[in-house]
Order: structure tokens, then sequence, then C-alpha cells
């Protein structure tokens, strides 16, 4: 999976997510802009729910560039589109190039999981566009700079592996939002040479969930049993850097045309290309809910109607 002479952009890599993929694209040799809204110089003051926490996109960096590549750190507010325009002429002023993008952009939480008729819409579309207005602005000013290099991969981050309900109205609506962002940008720049996908995660050990469950990387497994984790299927988590091999593989697969437009589960990139994790392990989320969780997998829609992606005739389709 080597990535040399290539220049990615992760944006929201202070932690979690976009600091695991940044640095396996480090280990794979890129070079890395990390950023996001929590730096050394400057902390993250907003109202977003991981201001305050310690983590720094500087800290990233170093992490890049210990892995192997180059990590640089730029405080970027993805919300803001001239602080957005001014990361991607950065970019194209220092390094000439942009060959890969990741979005792990992130906004307010769902605060209620009730009906969505008892929801105040104004409140609920606000949520929507908290969610999918970074990721749009961003997608926007760095393509065309990906377009000058004739190719490119452009990632998003979502949740879940299909595009069923996602147990709240307006949590679906910006989840599947964002899954169909990458299809139309897919569909938009494919005569570019250029692919776009999204992926999910399994169950990431982060910094916060670790913090959450009080153990570390090093002892994660004896949060095994307890009742909170093992209800969320700890056993079968993984650590951020597993879907951070699933982009690097990706982004140094010749043949990542070919994937464009799609939704892939970071264990399937695993089956295909063959990584593991940084601890030398392969965990699979769908086969391990499908034996401890069966009626989470086998769950049929209340609508009687489940919509997924299948293969049929050598294309995806929706059913």
């Amino acid at each position: 999976m080597s990535l040399d002479g290539k220049v990615a952009i992760v944006a929201g890599a202070t932690r979690g997510a976009g600091r695991g993929i940044a640095r396996m694209l480090g280990e794979a040799g890129a070079k890395v802009y990390c950023t996001g809204r929590s730096s050394r110089t400057e902390p993250n003051t907003s109202n977003h729910h991981y201001a305050g926490r310690p983590e720094t996109i500087e800290e990233t960096a170093e992490l890049v560039t210990a892995a192997g590549g180059e990590g640089i750190a730029v405080r970027v507010d993805h919300h803001d589109e001239k602080q957005v325009a001014k990361l991607v002429a950065r970019v194209k002023r220092e390094s000439k190039r942009l060959d890969v993008l990741v979005n792990v952009l992130t906004g307010r939480p769902v605060e209620s999981w009730g009906s969505f008729w008892k929801a105040d819409v104004d409140d609920g579309l606000d949520l929507v566009m908290g969610w999918l207005r970074p990721h749009l602005l961003t997608v926007k000013h760095a393509v065309p700079l990906m377009i000058t290099g004739k190719s490119g991969l452009i990632v998003e981050i979502v949740e879940q592996h299909q595009i069923g309900y996602h147990g709240q109205f307006y949590f679906d609506l910006f989840e599947t939002g964002l899954k169909r962002l990458a299809y139309a940008a897919a569909e938009e720049l494919a005569p570019k040479g250029i692919a776009a996908v999204a992926i999910t995660p399994g169950f990431m050990r982060t910094e916060a969930i670790l913090e959450k469950f009080g153990v570390t990387e090093a002892n994660w497994r004896d949060a095994i049993d307890k009742p909170e984790p093992k209800r969320y299927g700890w056993a079968g988590s993984e650590t951020p850097c597993f879907v951070g091999r699933a982009v690097a593989a990706l982004a140094a697969d010749p043949g990542v045309m070919k994937k464009s437009g799609g939704l892939y589960g970071s264990w399937e990139l695993s089956d295909e290309y063959g990584f593991g994790d940084i601890n030398g392990e392969r965990p699979h989320l769908w086969n391990y809910w499908k034996k401890e969780f069966p009626h989470l997998t086998n769950g049929k829609a209340a609508c009687g109607r489940r919509w997924e992606i299948v293969e049929e005739g050598g294309r995806a389709v929706e059913r």
C-alpha cells in the first residue's frame, strides 16, 4: 500500500477515525494535511461536543510523521468556507497536487430519538445541515485541485454499511445524505478519473470511548464483560487505524475506479485487500454481529421493506 509522493487531506483528523486514517496514510508514505479545530495554539472553543478534549491536530501530524509519512497540522473550521478555501490554496501552493480527500467531519449529536412529528423541523434541519455543510464545502474546494491531477480518491466516513433506516428521522437524513454525496460525486467525477466512496468503520476504540469505558488500548479487553461495553459488542471492536488501512488500501489501488460510488465496511475491505489492524487482529464487525446479535443483522424494517445495496448483473442496486 505505497502512497509515496501522494498528498492527502484528512478533514477532521484530531481524533478517532480521522486520526487513525491520517496515521495509516502516513504509514503508506503519504504527505497528510491534518485538519481540525483543536490545536495546541488555539483550542476548540465552539459548542461542539468534542470541544475541550485534549487531543490536537499537532499530535496527529506527529503520529503521521512517526509512522513514515509527513504530517502537517492545519487548524481549519470546515463550517467556514473561507477557511476551507485557504486550506486548499495552501495545499496547492506547497504541494501542487491533491490525491486523497477524507472527510471525517461531524456535527452536533442527535439529542432526541423521539418521533419526528414531535420534533421541531427547524432544529432538525439545522442538525442535518450542520453535518452536511462542512462535507459539501470541503469537497467543493478540493475537487478542482484533484482534477488537475486527473486522478484521486474522495472518501466519506459514515455510519452503517447499508441504507436502511438509521433509527432517527433527521439522523437518517444526514447519514443517507453523506452516502448519497459520495455516490453523486462519483457520477460527476467519473470522466475526470476521480473516485468517490463511502466507508463505515466498525465499533471503534476511539480515545473518547476508551475513556468512557475506563480502559486503554493496552487493556481494552478488560471491559468486554462489563454491561455497557458488552451491550454494544465491545469484543468485536477495532482501532481507528483499521479503517485507516482500508482508506490507504483504496488509495493505493490502481483499479479503485471500479469501486467508485460504493459503500463499504472496513471489514469488507480487509477481506479483499488482506490488511489487519495494528494489533495484528482481523476484526470483522458483521460476522461478529451475526453471531452475537442475530436479531439485529436479520431484522426487518417496520414498514415491511428494507433498503440495502446488493449486486445484480454486475451492478449495485438498491432494493
